[in-house]
């Protein structure tokens, strides 16, 4: 039986998976329409040349970033396509005219990678106060301290690497714009996952997570009332993970992006309903939490390579999770966990199968 009502419906547009796949955090899986998508333009580019091809496709480009515009919240002019989330980010930097040692407040659940970037360039990271122990931004004393100082500007993680927690972005942006610092967001995580209209200047992400589009396309948007022009377009384009990208926004909007949001908060809290107590396993979010990013911390005096032992045993029973190593949130964890991020086809058979053998390893 899946959790999911969508559950059926979301498996059968997709090849059956090797293993109980609970990793959408890393990589989601596509569906047929998307493959064919990108393997009739690869076809195209062989019989047509590539500037050609892309040129044919140039109305169907147009017509997808309309369609991600709108489920992120931002003017089809703004977006812009790059290879990775990372990659967005890296260009946005480059080509944003910020002061020399620029000072960027981030949230404790910032994103490793994320803050080389910002220590490569100098920048000066201040860390925000948390609400409580799950590590949601304390937006009141956020208020407090831009009364006092501003940033050039705020980088924040909407759902981090290494938890479910979901950043109050909107309540955030409203804060920093009614002090006049720009809000940019990292929704790697939580496009296609959460909301996420929120009125922030910049937002990037990927397509190959929760969206479940190809690996190797990026996408960034930049608020034009908000910033000064920047050209972030990549000019080297993966025509073919563009459109692919574009049917898996056309699904995710086809099935309603509320309800897809709705099912993966209540899938997000019965895996935490069915692992909460296990053994000496402990949920890291609260149950309720609107995510389906679902991480456990392992039993007393387990080491990160205990972790990838426990992640490696789970795929030999055909589950596939990741033991989450704490560079990914430095800034909030020295503790490496276990993550789970089921998509919308998840079987309650698969949480049994875990909690079982969560059972078996927590000594």
């Amino acid at each position: 039986m899946y959790v999911s009502e969508l559950g059926e419906q979301w498996h059968a547009a997709r090849v059956q998976p090797a293993f109980a796949h609970l990793d959408s955090a890393a990589a989601g899986r596509s569906s047929d329409a998307v493959i064919e998508a990108i393997s009739a333009h690869l076809w195209r580019e062989s019989a047509r040349g590539s500037y050609i091809a892309a040129e044919e496709v140039a109305d169907e480009i147009a017509r997808d970033k309309r369609d991600l515009a709108s489920l992120i919240g931002h003017a089809t002019g703004e977006l812009a396509f790059r290879e990775s989330a990372r990659a967005a980010l890296r260009a946005l930097l480059t080509h944003w005219q910020l002061p020399i040692a620029s000072t960027v407040w981030v949230a404790k659940n910032e994103f490793g990678p994320n803050l080389v970037e910002f220590e490569r360039r100098g920048f000066a990271v201040r860390t925000l106060p948390d609400a409580d122990v799950y590590g949601h931004v304390d937006v009141d004393a956020l208020e407090n301290m831009l009364q006092f100082e501003q940033p050039d500007f705020l980088h924040i993680c909407h759902i981090g690497s290494m938890s479910g927690v979901v950043q109050p972005v909107s309540r955030i942006v409203e804060i920093a714009h009614d002090a006049g610092v720009p809000v940019v967001v990292d929704m790697a995580q939580a496009a296609g996952h959460v909301p996420t209209v929120t009125g922030a200047d910049v937002v990037y992400g990927t397509s190959r997570k929760w969206l479940t589009g190809p690996r190797g396309v990026g996408f960034v948007a930049v608020r034009r009332d908000s910033l000064r022009p920047v050209e972030i377009d990549s000019s080297e384009a993966f025509v073919a993970g563009r459109l692919g990208l574009g049917v898996a926004v056309r699904e995710v909007l086809a099935i309603g992006q509320q309800r897809v949001f709705r099912e993966l908060a209540a899938i997000g809290q019965a895996t935490r309903e069915r692992l909460h107590g296990i053994a000496s396993w402990e949920v890291l979010e609260p149950i309720d939490e609107p995510s389906a990013i679902v991480t456990l911390a392992p039993p007393p005096g387990w080491q990160a390579e205990d972790l990838i032992a426990a992640r490696d045993k789970l795929l030999s029973l055909g589950i596939l999770v990741t033991a989450a190593e704490p560079w990914r949130a430095p800034l909030a964890t020295e503790q490496a966990v276990l993550r789970l991020s089921p998509h919308l086809d998840l079987r309650r058979e698969d949480l049994d199968r875990v909690a079982d053998a969560l059972r078996t390893m927590g000594y």
